[in-house]
């Protein structure tokens, strides 16, 4: 689909680490056969690059418990306990995952299995159940000491999460991902973002950090307005293989070091734009900041409040209707019913 897709663990390896210089605090990573180009849960492909990329960065390492087509949960979990990250991404819910439609432009395929491969995700449901969730959280999390991603899809696996914690499956603090425009899971659209985040407000207090992902098209409009709301914000080839309209992005490290995604007039007045990997670790809110991504930790300009929700600005009060008299407190007094009505 794109030449800039990484095969081999080493051109996994040295994107990886040049996105880390650009800027970015997490790198999420899935492994691919180097012979082909296929995705793999093969734990010796993995520990072909991990060693790579932390002795050349100290950016938080995140690897993917998501699955390819045909995997089993086994297979999710063949490589996170020998590598030991210190983040895993984990989807909160089952789902329809089709992304059939994002080779309908694509003129030249890569590889001979990548057309096959989109063309299949329409009869495919991505399985995550309660029982496969806490199974992950008990032998990578509760195993090993590694904190989660959480990746909601759609509303409803914001809910499973807070059932999760209300269960005691999962741990705060929380680092909640919420994706948008996944045909199968919640479409790209500015009201959803603010009601996710809502949301997420809702059931989880003070004890998350938020991090947006939107697809293709969408990718660089709403991770500005997640930044605009004081959001983390993940930008990659995963998500977007584009830097612009119809131009083909050569590198993660690209489309994380662009220029900051804030609409002209908005940029906040702090233009630290960046965390480092261990400022984010700090914070102890789930190790780190952002995946292959740019954080815009800065406070959103006005009129929107920390809470991620718009406030209006005040306005000036507005003059009585004409003949109106009346003064706090006192009630208009009833009109009298004539008696010769």
């Amino acid at each position: 689909m794109s030449d800039a897709l990484p095969a081999t663990p080493e051109q996994i390896a040295r994107p990886a680490v040049e996105a880390a210089q650009a800027g970015a605090a997490i790198i999420h990573l899935h492994a691919r056969d180097p012979e082909t180009g296929e995705p793999t849960p093969d734990p010796v492909v993995f520990m072909r690059f991990l060693p790579v990329i932390k002795q050349s960065t100290d950016a938080v390492v995140n690897i993917t418990t998501g699955r390819g087509l045909n995997m089993t949960v086994d297979d999710r979990l063949a490589a996170p306990p020998r590598a030991k990250p210190e983040m895993c991404s984990l989807n909160m819910g089952s789902m329809n995952f089709d992304i059939a439609r994002a080779g309908d432009r694509v003129k030249h395929w890569k590889h001979a299995w990548e057309k096959p491969y989109l063309d299949r995700t329409d009869d495919h449901i991505f399985r995550n159940t309660f029982r496969d969730i806490a199974r992950i959280v008990e032998v990578v999390g509760k195993g090993h000491g590694t904190r989660f991603e959480f990746e909601g899809y759609d509303v409803g696996h914001l809910y499973n999460l807070a059932y999760c914690l209300e269960r005691r499956i999962v741990e705060p603090p929380l680092f909640v991902q919420t994706i948008f425009g996944i045909m199968g899971g919640f479409g790209a659209e500015p009201r959803n973002l603010l009601f996710m985040k809502e949301t997420a407000d809702r059931l989880f207090g003070g004890d998350y950090v938020w991090l947006v992902l939107a697809v293709g098209r969408h990718q660089m409009a709403l991770t500005t307005m997640a930044g605009i709301l004081g959001g983390n914000v993940r930008i990659g080839l995963e998500d977007s293989l584009y830097i612009g309209r119809g131009k083909l992005a050569r590198s993660n490290a690209e489309q994380v070091g662009k220029n900051p995604p804030y609409p002209r007039g908005t940029e906040p007045r702090d233009r630290k734009l960046r965390r480092s990997p261990r400022e984010a670790q700090a914070q102890r809110r789930g190790p780190g900041w952002l995946l292959i991504a740019r954080t815009l930790n800065a406070p959103g300009p006005a009129p929107y409040r920390a809470g991620g929700l718009p406030q209006s600005r005040p306005s000036r009060p507005r003059p009585p209707p004409s003949g109106c008299r009346l003064q706090r407190g006192l009630r208009r007094p009833r009109r009298r019913s004539s008696p010769h009505a």
